[in-house]
């Protein structure tokens, strides 16, 4: 800039007067409070400034958001043999691990996971519980205080090491309530990998327990829901070195990539759905099961498998009376789960993102229970998952997907979900239910793309697998019944009102475990509005859906840190967020916008003409709650028109507390309302109006 532009621009200031020159105001504390937040401090308070916690980019992870050059994770294989006792209620397995180390560290020990443990009454999570309320609803007794699982958790009769040569060795190892530490025989060297076995057994709990592996009895007869039953890998990365964070129930999942061959022995009568491709079917299934089979996976409309009449009857199964062990396989897995029951219908279906393309099987298993909702409404649901999920993020990669019914009224595991919902004893049930089986299996379903596949770190950060995959659950939700009542959904701005006036917040960033409120406000509906917001409202469809394409795809099996999305959005977006960051991922600040004048002045008395108008309107907003947001204003004005104006965040740069907007116009305005659209989560709305008021009565 030349000095004589400065000194014009000095002169322009001063004459300006005091608007002009007022200093940077930053946001503050929430509440009242926040308009005296004390200015003195000469440090830089501004909502627009860096993000101080973010991490230097290095070669793991590059300042784009992506996986740098010298990004590594661990691979961890698994060939399991389990065995359900349905008289027992027991799971007993045995299990060989291959921990291959790809990591630049030598490991001497390997960091387990045990969160069949939590079910002990020794767990942690158990001895953290609070006392229980002084009243419980009847239905809300399995849930808060369920019957203690007697001998609940593993039992590990043997953990061996296996060298190159086959020969096994007791190893040394020791638990630490949900996590197992197993020593090596020597460390393992970059490139190099080591065997455990383990030997073990739980009983699988009843419903109402941890909301995850648990059994039910249906009209049929028993089902199981099996997860987190086998001692799985911690994952070792380049950020938290070992993730010993203890499994309480709340924080989910952190795990490793890796190739699974599961055999699973069950009663004769059993149909067993999992993780994975049967690679059995000849001995598992019926002649006449398999032809249906083929059939279904040729069109794309559900085709029962097993139809609702053979339920419980020979024709259901294979010759014979002995158990049966299903056989599945899967590759770059980071888990594995099943559910198996003699009381399952099945209907399947076939997918293809375009004509002649790779087939991907929909498969549903539920208990006649379950019907007729759930022949109606499940498989069409994966179906939509699919095409929303693949439109927005990336193509399912996976062979397959299933989705069953339970106690487990949501869950999430690879290419299979667990989900609830069951219409009354005859058969009836209103569109609501329909809508919670189609959501909570969007829902679940679309945890294959997060977190199953963009494998972020569950037990730290909820809103990078609950929050993102709320966001998509939201579209999916519209594409499958455009006409979803909006008020019932994770997205739109107005439903997250009343918990963005709530004191019990703490921010998105705050670890899974420490989330003590709202957890389902915190962990899901809250970023999934503001990822609604930046799409729809601040960045627009095109270039969000760019960028979210772009983090997806270059995370796909691996392991991403929440600056790896913030990065990645703003590097393919093309615009610098740290506001928005901030204000809605690092704060609990809320948003008030305030409309607190508007004011005409005669245009030639301003500038000596009124060629660009003869009005030139002032209207002043002002930010009383801390959260900097772009400003919508709907003006109306004297003849009836309307012009909606947008205004980025960026206009409260100079000043976070207010902002006044004026423009030329020949008109009159009659009334102006802020943030019509409800798109900003505005917590008073009582501000949000203005009316010229009704002129003078003539004397």
């Amino acid at each position: 800039m030349s000095r004589p532009t400065v000194r014009r621009l000095a002169t322009v200031l001063l004459v300006a007067g005091p608007l002009a020159l007022q200093a940077q105001q930053p946001a503050g504390p929430r509440g009242p409070q926040w308009l005296n937040a004390d200015t003195s401090k000469r440090v830089n308070q501004s909502n627009f400034r860096a993000l101080e916690e973010w991490p230097a980019p290095n070669d793991m992870r590059n300042a784009t958001g992506g996986p740098g050059p010298r990004y590594w994770q661990q691979k961890v294989d698994y060939v399991i043999r389990v065995t359900l006792d349905t008289v027992a209620h027991k799971v007993t397995g045995s299990e060989r691990m291959t921990y291959r180390n790809n990591s630049p560290d030598r490991l001497g020990y390997v960091w387990i996971q045990l969160d069949q443990d939590i079910e002990r009454t020794d767990s942690r999570a158990a001895l953290s519980q609070r006392a229980l309320p002084r009243t419980i609803p009847a239905q809300a007794r399995a849930f808060l205080a369920p019957e203690p699982v007697t001998n609940g958790g593993y039992t590990i009769t043997r953990v061996q090491l296996v060298n190159a040569a086959g020969a096994r060795t007791d190893a040394r190892w020791s638990r630490n309530g949900t996590q197992m530490r197993v020593d090596l025989a020597a460390p393992i060297a970059t490139g190099q990998a080591a065997q455990i076995e383990i030997d073990w057994s739980f009983i699988v709990p009843e419903a109402g327990r941890n909301g995850r592996g648990v059994r039910e009895k249906v009209k049929d007869g028993w089902l199981y829901e099996v997860a987190q039953w086998y001692p799985r890998a911690a994952v070792y990365d380049d950020v938290n070195g070992w993730q010993n964070v203890q499994f309480y129930g709340q924080g989910e999942f952190y795990l490793e990539f890796g190739d699974f061959d599961v055999s699973i022995t069950v009663p004769h009568d059993h149909i067993v759905r999992a993780t994975g491709a049967l690679a059995n079917p000849l001995q598992v299934l019926t002649a006449a099961q398999r032809a249906r089979l083929q059939s279904a996976l040729a069109g794309d409309t559900a085709v029962f498998i097993v139809r609702p009449e053979e339920v419980g009857t020979a024709a259901a199964r294979p010759a014979g009376t002995g158990p049966v062990t299903w056989r599945f396989t899967a590759q770059n897995v980071r888990d594995f789960a099943f559910a198996s029951s003699k009381t399952y219908v099945w209907d399947a279906a076939g997918f293809r993102y375009r004509p002649g393309g790779r087939l991907i099987e929909l498969h549903s298993v539920y208990p006649r229970d379950a019907m007729p909702l759930w022949n109606q409404v499940s498989t069409k649901a994966i179906r939509q998952t699919m095409i929303t999920y693949g439109r927005m993020a990336f193509e399912y990669p996976y062979p397959q997907a299933s989705n069953v019914h339970g106690p487990v009224f949501g869950m999430e595991y690879p290419m299979i979900a667990f989900c609830g919902a069951r219409p009354r004893a005859d058969g009836t049930y209103e569109k609501s239910l329909e809508y919670a089986l189609a959501s909570v299996t969007i829902h679940e379903v679309g945890h294959n793309w997060f977190p199953m596949i963009v494998a972020s770190d569950e037990r730290r950060w909820t809103w990078m697998d609950e929050g993102l995959n709320s966001f998509l659950e939201y579209y999916g939700s519209l594409d499958y019944d455009a006409a979803w009542p909006r008020q019932s959904m994770r997205g739109p701005a107005r439903n997250l009102t009343n918990y963005m006036r709530a004191p019990n917040q703490v921010p998105l960033m705050t670890e899974s475990d420490a989330i003590y409120a709202n957890f389902g406000n915190n962990g899901y509906s809250k970023p999934a509005t503001a990822l609604v917001m930046l799409r729809e409202h601040i960045l627009g469809p095109e270039p969000f859906d760019r960028a979210f394409r772009e983090y997806a795809q270059k995370w796909m099996f691996k392991h991403p840190q929440p600056q790896d999305f913030y990065r990645s959005l703003v590097a393919g977006a093309g615009e610098e967020l740290n506001w928005f960051w901030r204000g809605m991922f690092y704060t609990t600040y809320a948003n008030d916008q305030a409309l607190t004048g508007v004011e005409a002045q005669d245009a030639k008395a301003l500038i000596g003409t009124d060629a660009r108008g003869a009005n030139y309107h002032r209207i002043t907003v002002q930010q009383q709650a801390g959260l900097v947001m772009p400003i919508h204003l709907e003006i109306t004005f004297d003849d009836g028109s309307k012009e909606m104006v947008r205004l980025p965040a960026d206009v409260w740069r100079n000043n976070e507390r207010e902002f006044v907007y004026g423009f030329f116009s020949d008109k009159r305005i009659q009334q102006v309302v802020l943030d019509p659209l409800e798109a900003f989560v505005d917590i008073n709305r009582e501000n949000n109006t203005w009316k010229a008021p009704p002129p003078a009565p003539i004397p």
